[in-house]
């Protein structure tokens, strides 16, 4: 059996791996180690699926191109066990899958990851080692896929939380949040000669770079408050010239490992295929399976330069192209259709994206989210067609079986997608004077959330929603709300529609809350009412 044991045994076993369909790339991982080590690059925070079947991948290819010379390290800031359970134990190695419509796979061993390291402060060592990272002049790019959730430092009255508070008072020394650890290790880079660098978030949201700008400076300007730093911290994070702040469109699939990629690559002699228990509600593995498309479209803005991806596919554009490519996406054509299924397919009780696409009611309700709604605020690119880009989203994309993706998976952390996904659509339609009236899916998708989180699906039956770090708040705005009655929703819904925090925009000031309301009446009307509300603004 081939195991990812360490790379000098991928190497020695490198014509077995060949034989059994499985790629390993030819390059000295030693040395790559040994010039990454002494003049780091290039690392990322987030160490979930989307790093090992895209970043890292990335860095692979152009290692294997022979135009870089340097590997890429991964952090997390978050879940450390990814760290000491996932990368650790397999020497850093990890096996994209990549999944092909016609049912076959294409492995390849990635070798390009240097090291894995926990961004925990209370870990000397580690934290240690992240400074001498940070401090490092050869330093070109820090990228982050850490969810929207990991940018936020707020509650949902707009607020600071108490535990984000608690840490302003304890200023750079121990931080827990990611934002706040992001501020100290760039602090450390401040003092060690305010050497350039740019800051790329690739999260799935609208303006990704100015999110992390805004919650790096807001960390820092309560740090000044508190007397931990000086103006000119602020200054050398405000500066475009020293630390930048892209913005970038990231797109490719990379859903939960899959049983079936698990019983393909054990037919191929492959050890390593048994999940990891990440956490109560996190499960990964040494493999990460992926669809064939991708795409990463970044603001060519890197103030200590950067390495040469747009020979491995990477766009390098303007900021307004960006903000076209990333709208078209997140607001659009993939996102928000991805949401409708997630939010549509848990209360119907479907567990696959693909599945979901034989559904002619749901193959309907995308298609009008995506086409009749959304395509009216789009603006083309030029980099990439708009419909080109929706068509193969809905024909190739979503239906293939392949994709073991989940409406579980996606509906996770829905509040803090539903303002991308939908409130943008919503607030171009009123800033261009559009027949708001024409809305008719993005609201009741907006709706049949709402529905979601009683956590009861169509037959009435009990589920348990998907993690959300709003979940409990919200549902505690519905509480009284009875399936079966709809008159118990009156006045549930206000609070949550007309937050501007969550949604962008005041649904109400829009002339749509009270339309939502009467779609969520309708969802609630009894058991079967989804489908059947489905089935009436369809027909």
């Amino acid at each position: 059996m081939l195991e990812l044991k360490n790379k000098k045994y991928v190497r020695e076993h490198k014509a077995d791996f060949a034989k059994a369909g499985i790629h390993v790339a030819d390059f000295d991982t030693d040395a790559l180690y040994k010039r990454t080590y002494e003049a780091p690059a290039w690392i990322h925070f987030g160490s979930g699926n989307l790093f090992k079947a895209f970043h890292s991948v990335l860095a692979q290819e152009m290692i294997e191109k022979g135009i870089w010379d340097k590997g890429i390290i991964v952090s997390d800031t978050f879940i450390y066990d990814m760290i000491s359970k996932v990368y650790e134990p397999f020497d850093n190695l990890v096996l994209q899958v990549v999944m092909k419509a016609d049912g076959t796979i294409k492995p390849q061993v990635i070798s390009s990851i240097t090291e894995a390291i926990a961004a925990d402060s209370n870990d000397k060592q580690s934290w240690e080692r992240l400074k001498e990272i940070f401090k490092a002049p050869s330093l070109q790019v820090v990228s982050f896929s850490i969810t929207e959730k990991g940018y936020d430092l707020k509650a949902l009255d707009g607020s600071y939380r108490p535990e984000i508070v608690k840490q302003f008072d304890g200023g750079p020394a121990t931080p827990t949040h990611a934002m706040i650890k992001l501020a100290a290790l760039m602090l450390a880079r401040y003092q060690n000669g305010q050497k350039p660098i740019a800051l790329v978030s690739t999260d799935n949201f609208s303006h990704n770079g100015d999110k992390l700008k805004a919650a790096v400076l807001a960390v820092a300007n309560e740090w000044k408050a508190r007397n931990f730093v000086d103006q000119g911290f602020i200054d050398y994070l405000a500066d475009p010239k020293k630390v930048s702040f892209p913005w970038s469109m990231i797109d490719k699939i990379t859903p939960y490992p899959a049983p079936k990629v698990q019983e393909q690559l054990k037919a191929v002699g492959f050890a390593n295929t048994d999940l990891i228990q990440i956490d109560k509600n996190t499960v990964s593995a040494v493999f990460v399976n992926t669809e064939e498309a991708q795409y990463l479209v970044i603001e060519d803005s890197f103030p200590n330069g950067r390495p040469p991806l747009e020979k491995v596919g990477v766009y390098f554009t303007d900021k307004e192209t960006v903000d076209k490519v990333e709208k078209m996406k997140v607001c659009t054509c993939l996102n928000p259709l991805h949401t409708v299924l997630a939010i549509f397919g848990s209360i119907l009780g479907f567990t696959s994206i693909s599945s979901e696409t034989k559904d002619e009611d749901l193959f309907k309700i995308i298609n009008k989210v995506g086409y009749d709604e959304g395509m009216a605020v789009v603006v083309d690119p030029g980099i990439i067609s708009p419909k080109d880009f929706i068509k193969e989203v809905l024909t190739v994309r979503f239906p293939n079986p392949n994709i073991p993706d989940t409406p579980q998976r996606i509906v996770t952390d829905t509040s803090q997608k539903v303002g991308i996904r939908f409130g943008e659509t919503i607030k171009l339609y009123s800033q261009r004077s559009l027949d708001i009236n024409k809305l008719v899916f993005i609201p009741l998708t907006i709706a049949a959330w709402a529905r979601y989180l009683l956590a009861l699906d169509d037959n009435g039956k009990p589920f348990t929603p998907s993690p959300d770090p709003l979940l409990s708040q919200l549902q505690d705005f519905l509480k009284g709300v009875e399936l079966g009655k709809p008159e118990s929703a009156e006045g549930k819904l206000k609070p949550i529609l007309s937050n501007t925090k969550i949604f962008q925009v005041d649904l109400y000031e829009v002339r749509l809350g009270e339309r939502i309301e009467g779609y969520f009446k309708e969802l609630i009307a009894g058991p079967g009412a989804i489908r059947k509300t489905l089935k009436k603004y369809l027909n």
